[in-house]
């Protein structure tokens, strides 16, 4: 991984529910043959049945998001699903990636820091390509620097917003048979 231009030790977190299984042993094992990585498993052996995606995803966002990680992988049937949740946490820029032009850009122009993949749709070719893409592309900075100073502003308004609301006293009433929030 490219980070800052140079060339060094990277923390990443691999996590993934029960239909991404397989393409996490694939990248997991591909991840431990790469001497600059430091790969940590948010769960390296799922147990039978199925797993909740929300609850591995809380898990790898809330390391990246804290930057006890520095970059994120998830998978689940699709990537949507863990790319959803991975989105509702401060700082982390969660990315479905189906191929390498998608996965190239989800770096160079959005920093992505979580990549989101499909359990289902990719082969073991295509997988270790976009992840490799993903792992080697720069943030390109400028302009998209500018978009994600915008992106951090909404989160801290919302953040900030959030918290007001959380301290007031609300009333809910049915007025007219709509239930009508009084502040």
């Amino acid at each position: 991984m490219i980070k800052g231009g140079d060339l060094m030790r990277i923390k990443i977190i691999l996590g993934c529910d029960h239909r991404g299984k397989d393409t996490f042993d694939l990248i997991a094992k591909y991840l431990r043959s790469k001497e600059n990585y430091t790969l940590v498993c948010a769960n390296d052996e799922l147990v039978a049945g199925s797993v909740d995606y929300p609850d591995i995803a809380g898990i790898v966002a809330r390391e990246v998001s804290t930057q006890r990680a520095d970059y994120g992988i998830l998978i689940c049937g699709t990537g949507v699903g863990m790319c959803v949740v991975a989105n509702k946490y401060k700082g982390v820029r969660a990315a479905p990636c189906h191929n390498e032009v998608v996965a190239e850009l989800s770096r160079a122009h959005n920093d992505a820091n979580i990549l989101c993949l499909s359990g289902d749709m990719l082969g073991e070719r295509s997988t270790l390509a976009i992840v490799d893409k993903w792992l080697n592309t720069p943030f390109s900075g400028g302009r998209h620097q500018m978009r994600l100073d915008k992106i951090r502003n909404i989160e801290l308004r919302n953040t900030r917003q959030q918290k007001i609301e959380s301290q007031k006293n609300l009333e809910i009433k049915s007025i007219h048979n709509r239930l009508v929030a009084i502040f």
